[in-house]
Order: structure tokens, then sequence, then C-alpha cells
């Protein structure tokens, strides 16, 4: 029986990138030796990282105005870098409050500065994405995350973000759940990051893109391993960097390119279209969010008969379907759809709604 990947992340990779990752840890580029083994500083290793920097900057389509960090420590250790590097204690950091992350990232950032909460749907458990909101006049940056992966919810721009949120301030944003699954202006945000482990790669690699004219302007000093400018110096090498993530970064990076953003995104828009008209549709299953604001690539859903749930869960698991439990704070199930989620799978999680369906009807 084919087992299809639901996880969150971790989550599915490419086909291909795993055959190419497996081969790389047999023997690398032609060295003798496993990627595992051989030094970050050699010629060979040096290559991806710059390559992986570089195709992200192309896929985005950003100047030389920015730099690209592949780091360590998660998307969760830039909730505190961000404001080391930006904001002290004559400065205030804008904050939306979207979910369980993008509400760590704020805390943290009291940590460091002035907090100003302009919007947050924290009391409806998230189900929404705020449409108003009151943002100061004056601020180092306004901080957003744009896909909120436990609980399903995603801003869907119909405008530039800049002009979506009206600010002339530096705009940030945590894309770690939908990192390169549409065509955004990237360009509009200041400092973009993303734990990797979702759509652009595995865990233990963290992408950065900052505008290097954000920097250097607060009074501290910042220990060398969180600091951007550190790190762009040198060529996010400060310490040995995690080898591995960053190799499967690269090669998603590079099938990321071979699909074309815009077929990605049509395929993702085609996945998630079609399972919300299931849940829709079905007398069992119901959503848990606004349905303008839903996310398309974390899908969120509860059954009607809660006493279901368990039976549904083992009947998916029996059909294949691995990693669909939701998370504690919602409950339910949860199917991540990321970019290498193929259409078939989307199709195989439908059809084992149907026909538990038909058993209870």
């Amino acid at each position: 029986m084919t087992k299809i990947n639901f996880y969150s992340g971790p989550a599915i990779l490419p086909q291909e990138v795993l055959e190419k990752t497996k081969d790389a840890i047999t023997e690398f580029e032609n060295t003798g030796f496993s990627l595992l083994e051989i030094s970050h500083r050699s010629k060979e290793f040096v290559a991806v990282m710059e390559g992986a920097r570089s195709l992200t900057k192309e896929l985005m389509g950003l100047n030389d105005e920015y730099e690209v960090l592949f780091l360590q420590g998660g998307a969760s250790t830039q909730f505190y870098s961000i404001p080391y590097n930006l904001l002290d204690e004559t400065k205030t950091g804008v904050y939306l409050d979207t979910g369980t992350w993008a509400h760590g990232a704020l805390e943290q950032a009291k940590l460091f500065g002035n907090v100003n909460v302009a919007a947050s749907s924290k009391d409806s458990n998230y189900s929404f994405i705020p449409k108003q909101w009151n943002m100061p006049e004056q601020a180092a940056y306004l901080h957003i995350t744009t896909n909120n992966t436990i609980y399903g919810t995603q801003y869907h721009f119909n405008k530039s973000p800049k002009e979506y949120f009206g600010v002339e301030y530096p705009l940030i944003a945590d894309m770690s759940s939908d990192i390169f699954s549409r065509i955004i202006p990237f360009a509009d945000f200041d400092l973009i990051y993303a734990g990797a482990q979702k759509n652009m790669g595995t865990s233990g690699a963290t992408m950065v893109a900052v505008k290097k004219s954000l920097l250097g302007k607060v009074n501290r000093n910042i220990p060398s391993m969180v600091d951007y400018q550190v790190q762009i110096a040198n060529g996010s090498m400060k310490n040995t960097p995690g080898v591995l993530p960053v190799y499967v970064s690269y090669l998603t990076l590079q099938w990321i390119k071979e699909k074309g953003l815009n077929n990605i995104e049509q395929q993702n828009n085609t996945k998630a279209a079609m399972l919300y008209e299931a849940i829709d549709n079905s007398s069992l299953f119901k959503g848990t969010v606004a349905k303008e604001d839903r996310s398309k690539m974390n899908v969120c859903f509860v059954m009607e008969d809660k006493n279901l749930e368990p039976l549904f869960a083992q009947y998916a698991k029996e059909n294949g379907l691995i990693g669909l439990e939701g998370h504690r704070s919602v409950g339910g199930f949860r199917a991540s759809i990321y970019n290498a989620m193929p259409l078939s799978g989307v199709e195989s999680l439908i059809l084992a709604m149907k026909e538990f369906e038909k058993t209870k009807s």
C-alpha cells in the first residue's frame, strides 16, 4: 500500500530530491566521501551554500540590496534574532497576532523593546485573519506570519503587501509554511525568514533574506551567532552549518525553479479548492476557519460528530493517509498539502472521506 505524507513538518519532499540526497550521502560530487563527511569549507560544499543563497534570491526576484542567509535554530530562533538586530528600548515593533508562532514572535520581541499588537484573533482561537488593525505612525517594523500552520489561516493579498497594510516602515514576514507556494512581490518585504522543513527542504536550515540597509541601527552588542551582519560577512558560516539540510534546500530550490513558481501556485490552488469543496459538501466534515482566510497549505477540519474522529483517524491510517492528526490546540484533522504533495494524494484523501461517509450514512 502506498503511503501519503500529510505531516505538517518535517514534511513531504519531491522524490527526485530524496533520490539525489541519498546519492550524496553515499558519495558527494565524486569526492570519494559522503556529504556528511566533507568539510563545510571545501569547494564542493561552498558551491552548495552559494548556490542555495543565489537561487533563493533569484526565485524571490531580490536585488543586491538583499543578502540571503542559511542559519540554524529554526524559525523560532528568528523570533529573538530579529528584535536583537532591529529593536531597542527606544523603538516599537508592530505585530499582527494570527497564530501560535506569530504570538511566539511577539512575546520574544518584548524582551528587547516596545511591542504594539496592532490586531489579534487569539480570542477566537485564531480562526480568522484580522482585517482591521491599529498601526502606529512610526515603528521599527511590522511583523506578520503569512500562513498559520496550526490553525490553517493564510494572508491572501488582493494588492501588494505594502499597499495592503498601508505602512511606510519595514515589513517582516515569517513565511515558514507557505514560502515558494505562490507568486507574491517578495521585494515588498524588508526581511523574510522561513524554516526550511515545509516547502524548501528539511529541518535544520532556516532561510533569512534581509535588506542590508535595515541593519546596524540598534545601540547594543549583539552575540555573533545572531548578528545578521556577522553572518553576512561569513557567508552563513560563522560556525559549521548543517551541511545536509542546506544541501536538501538547494536541491528543493532547483526543483522549484524547474517546475516554475507559477505552475506550482496553480497546482496548489487546484489541490486546496478540491479538498475544501469536499469538506464543504460533506455531512460529516466541516472547516474550522473563516472561508476567506483558508490556508492553501494546511487544510484544517473537524467532524460534526466528535465521536467519529478517532474512527476516521484509524480509517485514514489503514488507507495509507499518514500525518492527518490536527494540532492539540485545534483538534480534528490537518492535511498539509505543500508543494511536493501530488494531486493524486489529495484525491486519495477525498476518496477516503467519501467512502467513510458512506459507511456512516
